[in-house]
């Protein structure tokens, strides 16, 4: 059976078809930048694109980059204001005339390593670090999705939020390597420590792709690991939580 899964970014929207036996891609990446608006008209008319670019026929799973509550957007996250209050399951629904199951990016990329990768069999609290323009995070108690945690919201210093400072776009921002970029994310880490306890931290999302440069001056008590599916995960896992849907009712 083949499902769509969209991954929405703050700089790019992503899709792809995907097998709901195996997790595997079954299509290359088909990706459009984020409208500069960021808001939502624009952005609902690029993943009709996306949608239209497969001529698929069948429910569509997306990750949306804040809290999503019964499809409703709670949040701005990295995105325009006038999301806050909006139904995104209605919206696209409406957009594409297919029917979309929307959750938070970063618990559909835990769907993916739960299921099909190195979190499938995982037992106690195991959290999902996505690492792009933010920070998002899916925490997965014995297998089970707990929805919208936000650990990058949480506030540090001078900052809003914990990841305007230690996500991979402050990276590029600032201009900083690996090893100085790594002591923020180190820092956002043990916070997550303290915080939760997690049993086991798994980071995806772009920058999991350059783990050899700074996996290993990780150094936190809890076991972290490198998500293998990386930056597909969120499209794999989108694609999942609309076939969970189907059979379970809401998400969140």
């Amino acid at each position: 059976m083949e499902l769509l899964g969209i991954d929405v970014g703050g700089s790019g929207i992503k899709g792809a078809l995907v097998s709901a036996e195996t997790g595997d891609m079954l299509t290359e990446r088909f990706r459009i930048p984020t409208p500069s608006s960021r808001k939502p008209d624009e952005m609902a008319q690029v993943i009709k694109q996306i949608v239209e670019h497969f001529d698929y026929k069948g429910p569509v799973g997306c990750g949306f980059p804040t809290i999503v509550k019964n499809g409703i957007c709670k949040a701005q996250g990295n995105l325009h204001k006038s999301w806050i209050g909006v139904n995104v399951d209605e919206l696209l629904t409406s957009a594409t005339n297919h029917e979309f199951t929307v959750l938070n990016d970063a618990d559909a990329a835990g769907y993916a390593s739960m299921n099909y990768g190195v979190g499938k069999g995982k037992d106690g609290l195991v959290i999902m670090i996505t690492v792009g323009t933010g920070l998002g995070s899916g925490a997965f108690f014995n297998g089970e999705l707990l929805p919208n945690f936000e650990l990058g919201q949480i506030p540090y210093k001078k900052y809003k939020k914990i990841e305007l400072w230690a996500a991979s776009s402050a990276k590029e921002r600032e201009g900083l390597t690996y090893e100085k970029w790594v002591k923020r994310f180190n820092k956002f880490l043990k916070y997550v420590e303290l915080i939760v306890s997690p049993d086991l931290i798994i980071v995806g999302g772009g920058i999991s792709k350059k783990w050899s440069e700074y996996g290993h001056l990780i150094n936190i008590e809890t076991d972290v690991v490198k998500a293998e599916l990386m930056n597909h995960a969120g499209i794999i896992g989108a694609a999942i939580a609309c076939l969970k849907e189907q059979h379970h009712g809401h998400l969140s």
